[in-house]
């Protein structure tokens, strides 16, 4: 797997941001039984950078948390067959990577929902993080049954990596 990450801010974390993020997306992968090496880009920005790109890309101009930018279309939810069948959408040409999607965090939201929720921000960026990278495997949350089956699926992630709302 390989991960781009950068950010626009100056905010800084206790925690290492990259390495933290990748052993988030790693773990999902894993348990979404992706047979592909991945590629995922994230971009940390603040409030107004959020609400900036959820303006442009969702006509909705309102600040949010986390962004997901799928480049796979899935059948169902982590179907990744077929998708050699469309190699040149999805899959890097030099890397053989396929190319999941993108990843916008807001940094303010992480600082601000760790302290509503009462627990670090590591744990709010993994969840974050957990919850972008099912939307980049073919999740979604418009109705109860599929938010229960993502956050069901997040938490299943996090406390397989010891990333509990105590810590």
């Amino acid at each position: 797997m390989t991960s781009y990450v950068e950010n626009e801010t100056e905010v800084e974390f206790s925690f290492d941001i990259k390495s933290v993020a990748d052993k988030v997306m790693a773990a999902v992968l894993c348990a979404e039984a992706c047979p592909y090496e991945a590629q995922i880009n994230l971009l940390l920005t603040d409030n107004e950078g959020i609400r900036t790109y959820n303006a442009q890309f969702r006509q909705i101009d309102k600040e949010t948390d986390v962004l997901s930018f799928p480049n796979v279309d899935y059948e169902k939810p982590s179907d990744f067959s077929g998708l050699m069948e469309h190699e040149a959408d999805y899959f890097d040409p030099e890397s053989g990577e396929l190319l999941l999607g993108d990843i916008i965090i807001s940094v303010d939201k992480v600082k601000e929902q760790a302290a509503a929720y009462n627990h670090s921000e590591m744990r709010e960026f993994s969840f974050l993080v957990a919850h972008s990278m099912l939307h980049l495997c073919g999740y979604d949350h418009m109705e109860q049954a599929e938010a229960a089956v993502m956050e069901e699926k997040q938490e299943a992630v996090l406390t397989s990596l010891g990333i509990t709302r105590k810590n």
